[in-house]
């Protein structure tokens, strides 16, 4: 039996606003747009110009700021985040943004990503007398900005983060400034969008789309961006790598209009599929994709394969994705109530089922069981990414090779465990070419969940040769 899976999960979404009478409620908004990065908590810090202001709590975006005053609410500057906790128990304390408060100014923080070597830093800044008040790494860098009592700008900042090692994203709101950061090897998204006069820092772009902002470019690997009043500047607290976005983030995790490092994620996904379909064709009756992250690659492959494109799966919009649940129960209840079979469709139809990963395999059988119930006659299951065979160190929680069924099992296996016909894969080649336009300094992707190459080690040191 393979080992149930504690949680596997995306880890956050970060939204920043300079400039805008409305920042408070227009975070509201990009916070919602981006609900799909986290379900766990929310919150909103607002900077009135003489102190921040917080208003967070858990739960999904609209049920924290359901009964939230604006009017209390007020300034033109503010940073939200959305979480699931990969790092830190789940907990009103983790929620973000956090906020530190000294006698001369005060910070709020907001992160996405994971930092690997963050139980070190913690042992270090307690034995240096620091009383850490959260279980959550995002307070480590708090501590190292403030930790010899300097002031926080550029300089305390790049220090700062020069003593972090992983992947992460953060933005970081004073009284004065906002700033944004980006690590070395640039494995998270972030992006910097205008909205008229305002600056405006997110995750996805799709949180520019939401509130009427527009995409001006990406926040760069090992890039230090400083907004305030008089514009925006740029310092490099550390030199660039090739970059190395997480993979996960074209397959599963954004959002199809999302555009990230400038790839947008529908199109990606459709050249997924069209890859897959030339790599693993099949003899069948229809396509159809799991809703809905594979509905791009289910498009690509009827396409590139010249079966026709069903619906065969109806997804239950009331109910919240199961990948970020945060129990094994939970998400195994979740699949029942989301997704239900269209019977009409699939009785004694031959179906090729796209899937965007298979990660434990339980979502998968029930799936596919679900489908020969209502009569489908075979189903194989053609997954549109590499087998994931090794845990991420970087904000997905996938701890132990224990926890994955492509780690413990041959394809075959794979097959008779969830009960298909057939089960292929996208190889890794197929991946890449669908999503690296070039082979640049700005172009690369993280497979280390399928490849078990990491581009960034545990002392921080990094895969890639390449530095301009």
């Amino acid at each position: 039996m393979l080992p149930q899976l504690k949680s596997i999960n995306e880890e956050c979404g970060v939204f920043g606003i300079w400039g805008h009478d409305k920042a408070a409620e227009l975070t509201y908004y990009g916070l919602h747009s981006m609900q799909h990065r986290g379900q766990e908590g929310a919150g909103v810090v607002v900077n009135n110009r003489q102190k921040l202001n917080v208003h967070k709590g858990l739960g999904l975006v609209n049920d924290v700021f359901k009964e939230a005053d604006f009017s209390q609410l007020a300034g033109d500057t503010a940073v939200g985040h959305v979480r699931y906790s990969t790092q830190g128990e789940r907990s009103f304390e983790n929620v973000q943004p956090l906020v530190f408060q000294s006698q001369t100014e005060g910070m709020a923080l907001a992160h996405n990503g994971n930092i690997m070597n963050a139980e070190t830093l913690r042992g270090e800044l307690e034995e240096q007398g620091s009383i850490l008040q959260t279980s959550s790494d995002t307070e480590v860098l708090a501590h190292l900005i403030k930790r010899r009592g300097m002031g926080i700008n550029e300089t305390s900042i790049s220090d700062a983060l020069n003593k972090i090692t992983g992947a992460y994203a953060f933005i970081i709101l004073t009284e004065e400034k906002m700033y944004a950061a980006l690590d070395p090897s640039g494995i998270r998204p972030l992006s910097i969008g205008r909205r008229g006069d305002a600056y405006v820092v997110a995750s996805e772009t799709c949180a520019f789309d939401q509130i009427g902002a527009t995409f001006e470019r990406e926040v760069l690997p090992g890039e230090l961006v400083t907004i305030d009043d008089d514009g925006i500047a740029s310092t490099r607290f550390a030199m660039r790598g090739q970059r190395k976005m997480c993979a996960m983030e074209y397959v599963y995790l954004s959002r199809p209009d999302s555009d990230v490092n400038e790839v947008n994620v529908h199109a990606s996904r459709k050249r997924m599929g069209k890859e897959l379909a030339d790599e693993s064709p099949v003899e069948a009756d229809m396509v159809i994709g799991v809703p809905d992250s594979s509905i791009s690659s289910a498009i690509g492959y009827a396409e590139a394969s010249g079966l026709p494109y069903e619906m065969g799966i109806i997804k239950n919009r009331y109910v919240g994705r199961t990948f970020i649940q945060p129990s094994q129960e939970l998400r195994e209840q979740g699949v029942k109530l989301k997704l239900a079979p269209v019977r009409g469709i699939v009785a004694g139809k031959r179906i090729v089922m796209i899937d965007d990963s298979i990660v434990r395999g339980t979502t998968s059988k029930r799936i596919v069981h679900m489908l020969k119930q209502a009569g489908a006659a075979e189903v194989h299951v053609r997954i549109a990414s590499p087998s994931i065979q090794h845990p991420c160190h970087y904000g997905i929680d996938m701890s132990t090779r224990e926890e994955l069924i492509a780690a413990n099992y041959s394809v075959d296996e794979i097959s008779d465990i969830i009960g298909a016909d057939s089960v292929a894969f996208l190889s890794e080649a197929g991946l890449e070419k669908a999503i690296v336009k070039d082979k640049t300094i700005h172009q690369g992707i993280c497979m280390a969940c399928m490849t078990g190459s990491y581009p960034v080690n545990a002392n921080g040191e990094r895969e890639a040769a390449y530095r301009n």
